[in-house]
């Protein structure tokens, strides 16, 4: 009997929650933000392959990252399909994702892929990212195979092209 308790109890859990087991919170849309520490993420800043990977490290209360933000929509649309991977990281805290990041995210009508940091150690992986990155964001990486670069700025389109094209094979 209390296997089944359990199992229910389990069941309901999933139900009212509106993140899966995997850390995903499913939007109206069906896309998702996936909540992780830095040690899940820390893979996606060194993909091996023949991609071009743009990570941009913003949070929805940092006005220069909200007004770069369509410039990093406008690449993801412009060259997804020529192997450019936009992931647009938060720092916003855990806690305000439902109240504020995912109105944010919809608002914004985000189509690149978002994931939200959700690790406080930041002394800790901040110099992970880039020796050269003080903390502040907007912060940008750029890498393929043969080329990274870091960039602690705010970004328009054309100068984010230009970066990211020579990378382009």
């Amino acid at each position: 009997m209390k296997l089944y308790t359990g199992i229910f109890l389990f069941a309901v859990f999933f139900l009212l929650n509106d993140s899966d087991a995997s850390g995903l919170t499913v939007l109206p849309d069906g896309k998702d933000i996936e909540v992780m520490d830095f040690d899940t993420f820390a893979p996606r800043l060194e993909m091996d392959n023949d991609s071009v990977y743009v990570i941009n490290f913003w949070a929805t209360w940092c006005a220069p990252c909200v007004r770069e933000l369509p410039a990093f929509e406008e690449l993801n649309e412009t060259y997804g399909e020529k192997k450019v991977k936009v992931i647009l990281v938060s720092l916003d805290n855990p806690d305000v994702i439902d109240d504020r990041v995912i109105p944010f995210m919809e608002r914004m009508d985000l189509q690149s892929e978002v994931v939200l940091l959700d690790d406080p150690n930041s002394n800790r992986w901040i110099p992970l990212v880039s020796e050269e990155w003080s903390g502040a964001i907007p912060a940008t990486v750029i890498y393929s195979s043969s080329h990274r670069s870091f960039h602690e700025r705010e970004f328009k389109f054309e100068e984010l092209e230009e970066l990211v094209l020579p990378l382009i094979q």
